[in-house]
């Protein structure tokens, strides 16, 4: 969070409204900072990324930068919060020296404005991966995903939907499969005696991992890759924050930027290739005010920008899947 004086204010307002907008950096209203992505940085993960905005090229210091690991547990339907079908968790924590003039009681407020945000949006059972049920009415998979803030020097929000899509989008689901306990056969009249191991007369396995009528279990067979990845990639939306002033708006703000304009409006796209866009989710922060006129022209323009966001970050997706993928094969075929 930054705080700038009223001359401050007015000075970088009036450098946005001139024609053309001056911006400190140098860039256009539209352009972004750089945004540098990583996968798989944290091992002992299921899907980790690492996203940053705008850090220097030279050191790899400032900028926003953000880390979102993903973890799942097995958890008994029914009992507790466990769904059929399974379930999402979502948690964003700041670390404090992101925020260092907040005093902890608006650290926490601000971490649990962001949680909301992030859960609400991510756990709608219309996005929830298909595949995170093991077996139907027993077990499921719940997915915690956490994200950590480590630095903040604006577009935050932009930043944590990024690291969180690429987290999921990186991902495995351990494989499973379905097992029945039964008890051995025995030929003997003597029920004390039936599950006497050493009989030659006992055939079969007590743990039995053909077709059952009844499943009661599950056990992990061991793949090389770890598994598949969760279902639905392209319904996991991601934000773009517009900055709104009284004539304009423009992108990635910067911390003095941000602290200069009333008003931002947040939207969360998905785009599908067989449906039109869909909007997720918008929540409009700050002071100022706004009329249904201006939000409708706003969700026009930040669809526009969202499906290029959306579009730069899936190929980029997509070449980290590829990387990993390779050196997990590697791995295998090393070890």
């Amino acid at each position: 969070m930054s705080s700038i004086s009223k001359s401050e204010k007015a000075y970088i307002q009036s450098s946005l409204l001139s024609d053309p907008p001056l911006r400190a950096d140098g860039r256009g209203l539209t352009d972004f900072r750089t945004v540098a992505l990583e996968s798989g940085v944290a091992p002992l993960a299921n899907g980790s990324a690492r996203v940053s905005i705008g850090r220097n090229a030279y050191d790899g210091g400032g900028g926003t930068e953000v880390v979102a690991a993903a973890k799942l547990e097995v958890e008994t339907v029914g009992d507790g919060e466990g769904v059929d079908g399974g379930r999402v968790v979502c948690s964003v924590s700041c670390s404090p020296t992101a925020y260092p003039l907040l005093s902890s009681n608006a650290l926490d407020d601000l971490q649990h404005d962001m949680t909301s945000l992030l859960h609400a949006t991510l756990s709608h059972p219309t996005i929830r991966p298909q595949n995170l049920c093991i077996l139907p009415g027993k077990k499921s998979w719940l997915l915690n995903l956490d994200v950590i803030i480590f630095s903040d020097a604006g577009n935050i929000f932009d930043a944590i939907f990024m690291a969180a899509r690429a987290a999921l989008w990186d991902t495995k689901v351990p494989r499973t499969r379905s097992v029945q306990y039964r008890a051995k056969k025995s030929d003997r009249k003597d029920a004390t005696q039936a599950m006497d191991v050493d009989e030659a007369t006992h055939t079969g396995s007590a743990l039995d991992t053909r077709e059952t009528v009844q499943v009661s279990d599950f056990e992990l067979p061991d793949y090389w890759d770890e598994g598949e990845p969760l279902d639905g990639r392209q319904t996991w939306p991601v934000c773009l924050t517009l900055n709104l002033l009284p004539t304009s708006h423009f992108l990635d703000a910067t911390l003095q930027e941000e602290a200069s304009v009333p008003l931002k409006l947040l939207v969360l796209y998905s785009f599908q290739s067989d449906t039109p866009p869909l909007l997720r989710s918008m929540r409009l922060l700050g002071t100022g005010v706004s009329d249904l006129v201006q939000v409708k022209s706003l969700l026009k323009d930040g669809e526009k920008y969202a499906r290029i966001v959306w579009t730069a970050l899936e190929g980029k997706l997509k070449d980290e899947d590829l990387r990993r993928n390779q050196k997990a094969r590697e791995r295998f075929l090393n070890r």
